[in-house]
């Protein structure tokens, strides 16, 4: 069987590309190919492109080339590695297959016909949709947000999956998945629930065209609402990420039943997932007043308030690229992630902080290790924040620092991670940091081979948008078994 080809819209940096992408069949031969990817963020094209230009070389070759571990090491960039002999090719087709476009009414035509072209040579064999549209203006954070917002009610995020929708009415997919955020269940447009409208619209996209609603949790049973909330830590993601992910059969292709997830009893924890990486420290905001003295004098005062043992350990910068020589991923993960040609650790480098942070996130951490956990308004004295409403009963986001617990799954890691660290606070006491980029993309089950391009602020939001590529691997081999593939779960 030829690979199946995907088109992959609203791609983000490539998390469910990547998952579907990985599949292999018993010979080695990739099970997915993808025709297409869409998506609008720059930074995010730019490592989209690069992900499918590797991927192209790897599947030509069987290897990962030499220059690409340069780029990782900081020896290259993304500008002179597309210049060399070994990617300049492979980097023209990855410009084929991923289209900068921002979907929408006004660019249908052109979308539609990149779809086709993408899809010549497939006959009439089965192909995927994969994606979902942007999900801030209905996902819970972004409502309690946006309360007295007058735009709200005409946000294009509300209604962008009707782009979704038209390349279901257009070229009617085999099968289709679509991901969102859980708090579209609840979420309401002009009077009516979002998820409801969504669903009678996939159901029936067009005259004549009928998809069959489905659950990755269920067999051959009729879906409710929260039968399609996917759980990401039941299936070996070291994070609580709680997702809508719905399965669409075209009715027209009589396919069978599908095959379920099925959960794992192995939680996969924070320190699982990061409590190999190096340990760092972060500069000092603004970086003018940077030095180890005050790094370790800010650790020192927040551990001495939570009566916590003053450490006297000292940790290097983080940087682009961290040389180490003993990179240990989890047992579960660790012939996904870990990639021990790269000499070490990429993206590893945590953001500047105020001095009065990280005299937090030390005090913060140290009451973690002992499962307290503060909330903003019970801080006092040099750790409250200085805010008007910091120490109200009701202050807004109370929980706004949040250390992650080494002995479970993180929270989820979003977009926000990019704005700044509070939420996202190393669980070690004396590394008093917020998490790095590795370590946000290793929560989110990114290979550790994986590129993000851009700035760090940029690394940060496409992680934060990302579907976790190891769960979408598993979505990926249910539909590759539902359209007659066979798949080598155990080939990576």
């Amino acid at each position: 069987m030829t690979a199946i080809p995907i088109v992959d819209v609203f791609a983000g940096p490539g998390g469910l590309n990547e998952g579907f992408s990985s599949l292999l069949d018993a010979h080695g031969s990739p099970v997915f190919r993808t025709a297409n990817s869409f998506e609008i963020d720059d930074e995010a094209v730019n490592t989209l492109r690069l992900r499918a230009a590797l991927r192209r070389i790897r599947l030509a070759t069987g290897t990962i080339p030499g220059v690409y571990y340069d780029l990782l090491r900081g020896r290259r960039n993304i500008a002179q590695l597309e210049a060399s002999s070994e990617f300049a090719a492979a980097f023209k087709d990855a410009e084929r297959e991923v289209r900068k476009l921002r979907l929408g009414a006004q660019t249908r035509a052109e979308s539609d016909a990149q779809i086709r072209e993408s899809l010549k040579g497939s006959g009439d064999g089965p192909w995927a949709l994969v994606g979902g549209p942007p999900c801030q203006a209905y996902s819970l954070a972004g409502r309690s947000r946006r309360v007295n917002d007058p735009d709200f009610v005409s946000d294009e995020k509300h209604v962008l999956y009707r782009e979704y929708l038209h390349i279901l009415q257009e070229h009617q997919p085999t099968v289709f998945v679509m991901e969102n955020v859980k708090g579209m269940l609840s979420s309401q447009h002009d009077g009516g629930l979002v998820f409801q409208k969504i669903l009678d619209d996939l159901r029936s996209p067009a005259d004549g065209l009928e998809y069959e609603i489905r659950s990755f949790l269920l067999e051959g049973s009729d879906p409710g609402p929260k039968d399609f909330v996917l759980r990401s830590e039941d299936f070996g993601v070291p994070q609580r990420r709680h997702r809508v992910i719905l399965l669409g059969v075209n009715r027209t292709t009589g396919l069978g039943e599908h095959e379920r997830l099925r959960s794992t009893s192995n939680v996969v924890t924070v320190d699982d997932a990061i409590g190999d990486l190096p340990a760092i420290r972060s500069m000092i905001s603004p970086r003018s007043r940077d030095s180890e003295a005050t790094f370790l004098d800010s650790r020192t005062r927040g551990q001495l308030l939570a009566s916590y043992p003053v450490s006297t350990r000292r940790f290097p910068l983080g940087a682009p690229f961290v040389s180490s020589a003993s990179v240990h991923g989890p047992d579960s993960l660790r012939a996904w992630l870990c990639d021990d040609s790269i000499g070490g650790v990429v993206h590893h480098e945590s953001r500047a902080h105020m001095a009065s942070d990280l005299v937090r996130y030390a005090y913060l951490a140290a009451k973690a290790s002992e499962s307290l956990f503060p909330k903003v308004n019970e801080l006092r004295g040099d750790l409250a924040p200085a805010h008007t409403n910091a120490s109200r009963e009701d202050a807004p986001f109370a929980d706004r620092f949040r250390v992650q617990r080494a002995d479970r799954p993180s929270t989820t890691v979003v977009s926000h991670i990019a704005k700044d660290g509070h939420y996202y606070i190393h669980p070690d006491p004396d590394q008093a940091r917020s998490l790095s980029v590795r370590e946000a993309a290793r929560l989110q089950t990114f290979p550790d081979n994986y590129y993000f391009a851009g700035s760090r602020t940029d690394q940060y939001r496409q992680v934060g948008n990302a579907v976790p590529p190891w769960l979408a691997r598993q979505l990926g081999a249910s539909v590759a078994k539902l359209l007659g593939a066979e798949v080598d779960a155990e080939r990576i």
